[in-house]
Parts: C-alpha cells; structure tokens; sequence
C-alpha cells in the first residue's frame, strides 16, 4: 500500500497507536518486573512445570485470575457476536464496536499487570502449559487453512481443502481466536524475562488485531503475516533462554513455514522468492554444519506437525459442518410435522 493511500486511514492510524501503546506496556511490565522479587517460587520441576507460578495459591489468587480472565473472555466473545449479528462491513474507518473493543482489551491488560503484582498468579497454577502452547499452535494452523485460497499452501499451490470449509474457517474464527489469545494471555503472570516480554508483547498484537475485526487492515496481507512470523522470533527467544540448544528447530522449523507458504501471500517477484529461499538454505547449513541429520529432523519437525495439523483440523471442520447441517434438516422436518 503506498503512503497516500494509507496515511488519513483511521484503521490504520489505530494499528500504530496500537502497536506503540503494546510497546509502552511491555516496556512498563519490564520496568516493574524489580516489585516482584519479594516472590519466592518453587524450584523448575521438568519440561511440563510451569515455573512462575505461587507455591502456596490463595482463594484471592486464584479468583482474581480466573474472573478477569471470564470477564474479559465472554466481553470479547460478545463483541465478535454483535459485530456479525450486525452484518458488518469491512472498511477503513472504525466501527463502534472497534472502539468496544480496543478499549476492553487496553482495559484488561492493564488490569493483568495490575493482577500480577497484587496477587502474581494466572491460569497457569490450574491447567497445563501444553494447553497454553496448543491454543496457539491450532491458531496459527486455522490461518494456514483460511489463507490457503488466497496463497496456497506449499509453494504457491493450494492444499485440497474445500471452499465450505475455507468458508466455515473464516466465518468462526473469530471466537477462537479470541479464546487462544485472552485464555494465552492470561495464562502467564507480567514478568520480564526475555521470553515473557516478546510473549505479552506478541499477544498484545493479537488482541490489537482482534479488536479491528471488520477494518481493512485486519485483513491486510503484511500485517496478518508480521503476527504470523512473529511467532518463530518468540519461539527461538524462548528456546534459547531455556539453554537446551533447540533455538534452531524454532528458528528454521518457522522459518520452514514461511519458505513453503507464507512468502506466496505477499506479491513478491520470483527472484525475491529465490533469494529468501537462498539465505533459508545457506544459514541452516551453517548452523547444522557437521549435523546435518539432526539439522534435517529438527527442521522438518515443526512444518510436518503443522501441515498434519491442517487436515487434521480441516476434517474436523468438516465433520462440523456435516453434522450442523443435519441437525437443521432434522430441525426442518419437525418445523413441518408440526
């Protein structure tokens, strides 16, 4: 898009004055993060213990962790509701529900960093981080799937996926996604690690994104892919924080992602595809010089999971589909028997 078209656009004014304000938030979460040493958490039990997380939980705890995050999860779902019930239209400016929600989710997540230092715990004391991790995963596969009219899947190509389902995908969305990122969000206190940081600060953009339903830049191809690509800079960051030398299955597995599909969605020429596949190519051989098999399994990995995944969830929503509309054929017939 070029700069007279966009410059008086109020949806995308708002994305700026979104993403700075989701910086001067994780700057603040930083900045604060000394308050918290008075903290004492229990030693790091294993790849399925969540470190930061209290030792002894209190009824207070845990309700002001889990009634924000109702509060903010139904608001949010509610909105989604409204706008569709509303048979909204996409456009450049702001709809009144835009404004609902932007101002909801600045709300809350004040309101989390506020939660943190009165009573620290998430959601994380309760449920598993494997449930956390795989909101996000199904999130980023349920895009794969809707973007697959639009970009393909591998190499340009589309997957043979139907277009009810890529329609079913789209019109539902919404509510899941709003549920990964607000269930995500809430999962982790407000610290400061590195890791932590680039989380809240990627799921701050999510909830920016989920707040311009119905604008023309929710659906504007670079935007949408900066979110998507986002996710390989936080899953390295927090691969190689945690030591265990797995940074390059997140970096490269990602960085697969991108080589296979997402580069086809963004009107690049062919020699510029050839370039980004060059430098893909020549920085994990340098990386996994002299290991070429490990480098070739930790590669693969993420891509294959996620690429299953896709026709494993366009299945399902396909067996939704069917079952929603027998449902409304036996719905009919009782109609017309009565």
């Amino acid at each position: 898009m070029s700069t007279k078209t966009t410059s008086n656009r109020k949806d995308v004014r708002t994305l700026w004055i979104g993403i700075a304000f989701s910086l001067a938030i994780t700057a603040a979460i930083w900045a604060l993060d000394p308050l918290l040493a008075r903290i004492e958490l229990l030693p790091d039990q294993g790849m399925a213990w969540y470190y930061w997380k209290l030792p002894d939980p209190t009824f207070w705890t845990r309700f002001s962790a889990w009634g924000l995050y109702f509060a903010h999860q139904i608001a949010f779902w509610w909105m989604i509701w409204y706008s569709q019930k509303e048979k909204s239209k996409y456009t450049t400016g702001l709809h009144k529900f835009n404004y609902w929600a932007l101002g909801l989710n600045a709300a809350f997540i004040l309101l989390r960093v506020v939660q943190t230092h009165l009573w620290y715990d998430g959601l994380a004391q309760d449920v598993s981080i494997f449930s956390s991790q795989g909101s996000v995963i199904i999130l980023l596969v349920w895009i794969l799937i809707m973007e697959n009219s639009r970009r393909g899947m591998f190499f340009g190509k589309k997957a043979p996926i139907s277009k009810e389902i890529n329609r079913f995908a789209r019109k539902y969305h919404g509510y899941f996604f709003a549920w990964a990122t607000v269930y995500t969000f809430w999962y982790h206190p407000s610290v400061s690690t590195p890791a932590h940081l680039w989380g809240f600060f990627y799921m701050f953009l999510l909830l920016l994104q989920g707040s311009l339903f119905f604008t023309r830049i929710h659906i504007n191809k670079y935007w949408t892919f900066v979110q998507e690509f986002t996710v390989l800079i936080h899953g390295a960051i927090v691969a190689y924080f945690q030591g265990n030398g797995m940074w390059p299955m997140f970096a490269f597995g990602f960085g697969g992602i991108f080589i296979i599909t997402q580069l086809y969605g963004l009107g690049l020429k062919k020699w510029q595809h050839r370039t980004f596949i060059g430098i893909y190519v020549l920085t994990a051989l340098y990386v996994y010089n002299g290991r070429w098999i490990q480098g070739f399994l930790e590669v693969i990995r993420i891509p294959a999971i996620d690429y299953i995944l896709v026709f494993v969830l366009a299945g399902i929503f396909w067996l939704i589909i069917k079952a929603m509309a027998l449902f409304k054929q036996k719905r009919a017939k009782v109609a017309l028997s009565n």
